[in-house]
């Protein structure tokens, strides 16, 4: 069983990858702190080049990267992360589930002005934090996330990293299967019909999810 904290599922690479955020962008949040703990937090790698990002770490930085994408500077995110940290006595507070309600006040209530709404001006901050909270996945009682959706994918077939499944590699969510056993049949010159029937899904979302991975490698 990997533990979401302390054991390292992805390379920097991989997370990089994987959440289309530039290395120098993750080796830099990598290297932050905000509350006296790391932005993003690493492991020791088990061997030089082995992974050292926990599952923990990704969600954190799918968040990271959701705030920034609303134009936030990094100083008014340590500010964030720091003010939820220290009021969830958490260092992992920006990916804790009760952001999702007293959270929005702690934001609001340290002032980030840039925060309280997104770029078109109309849209309150329950709703930026909301946007970037549905991508992740809390079990019952679990204060912390067990999945992380990728955006990049489409709603048809939703793909997920799940540290319980695949070693990492992004998976589908209905089946769990990753997404690399369907696409290297696909290459291997499969029909569309055949790998929906090995893997229970509807043709069609094989088929978008080929594009999709076709898009993303262009």
């Amino acid at each position: 069983m990997v533990d979401r904290f302390t054991d390292g599922l992805l390379t920097p690479t991989e997370t990089s990858s994987y959440l289309q955020i530039p290395s120098s962008t993750l080796t830099s949040w990598l290297r932050s702190t905000a509350a006296d703990a790391p932005l993003v937090h690493q492991v020791e790698p088990a061997r030089k080049g082995q992974p050292s990002v926990p599952f923990i770490a990704v969600a954190e930085a799918h968040v990271l990267r959701s705030l920034r994408s609303l134009g936030l500077r990094m100083s008014e995110i340590k500010e964030a992360a720091a003010a939820v940290r220290t009021a969830f006595d958490t260092p992992y507070g920006l990916v804790s589930r009760r952001i999702a309600t007293d959270g929005v006040d702690i934001f609001v209530e340290h002032g980030l002005g840039d925060l309280r709404r997104a770029r078109d001006g109309q849209a309150p901050i329950h709703e930026v934090v909301s946007e970037y909270l549905r991508y992740l996945t809390w079990d019952a009682d679990d204060d912390y996330p067990s999945s992380l959706r990728l955006r990049q994918y489409p709603d048809s077939v939703p793909v997920i990293i799940d540290p319980r499944f695949g070693h990492g590699l992004p998976v589908i969510a209905a089946n769990r299967v990753p997404v690399k056993a369907v696409t290297d049949l696909w290459e291997a010159g499969e029909t569309v019909e055949d790998i929906a029937y090995e893997f229970d899904m509807r043709p069609e979302q094989v088929d978008s999810l080929c594009d999709a991975v076709v898009h993303l490698a262009a």
